[in-house]
């Protein structure tokens, strides 16, 4: 993705989240796990994300199957793997933008705790 692209995106991810943000909250179910209501935009932009970057790693799995070349295959990776550090960046930027500025909002200081040690998670 070039530059320019990769800025407009990134715009049009923030305004998602933004939307996503004012119309849904972060829920609990009966076990105890969280869940976050995204809306169809959100929901939509992050699935197609993730299809592509599947179809990246069939596409893997048939150059190893092929025999590919060991180059070739590793440039391929590299891709996949610049492509799910993109959707992590997304998705780690709507988090921000909605569940915690909302939680810091609402006085639940402990979110800023859980987001330091998702970095830490994230960064190993």
């Amino acid at each position: 993705m070039d530059n320019e692209h990769s800025k407009m995106t990134d715009k049009s991810n923030a305004q998602t989240c933004e939307k996503s943000r004012e119309e849904s909250s972060e829920r609990s179910c009966c076990c105890g796990t969280r869940h976050k209501k995204r809306t169809e935009e959100e929901q939509k932009a992050l699935l197609t994300r993730l299809r592509r970057i599947e179809g990246q790693i069939r596409g893997l799995e048939k150059m190893v199957e092929n025999d590919a070349y060991c180059p070739d295959i590793l440039v391929q990776s590299s891709a996949a793997t610049s492509a799910l550090n993109s959707f992590n960046k997304v998705l780690l930027g709507c988090h921000i933008r909605s569940c915690v500025a909302e939680d810091i909002r609402s006085g639940k200081d402990e979110t800023v705790d859980e987001l330091c040690e998702l970095l830490q998670r994230l960064m190993k």
